[in-house]
């Protein structure tokens, strides 16, 4: 499974829980688990996002310098 496959499915994820602590809420029931598991997959997506954005400030910070002295 690609990382982009990965984020995919987390994202899927996400949103179903948060459809669970929505109706939750609305029903006034306690969503601790749910609350639980959406952090969890939160940091796992930030955590996959995480190396992209540093891959994407070296770009930018070589493309910037090399613009620079051309």
């Amino acid at each position: 499974m690609s990382q982009t496959q990965y984020l995919k499915m987390l994202e899927k994820e996400i949103q179903k829980i948060n459809e669970k602590i929505d109706l939750k809420i609305f029903q006034g029931q306690e969503y601790k688990r749910e609350a639980r598991d959406h952090k969890l997959l939160l940091r796992k997506v930030r955590y996959h996002t995480r190396q992209n954005f540093a891959q994407r400030m070296i770009y930018l910070f070589f493309h910037k310098n090399i613009s620079t002295f051309a």
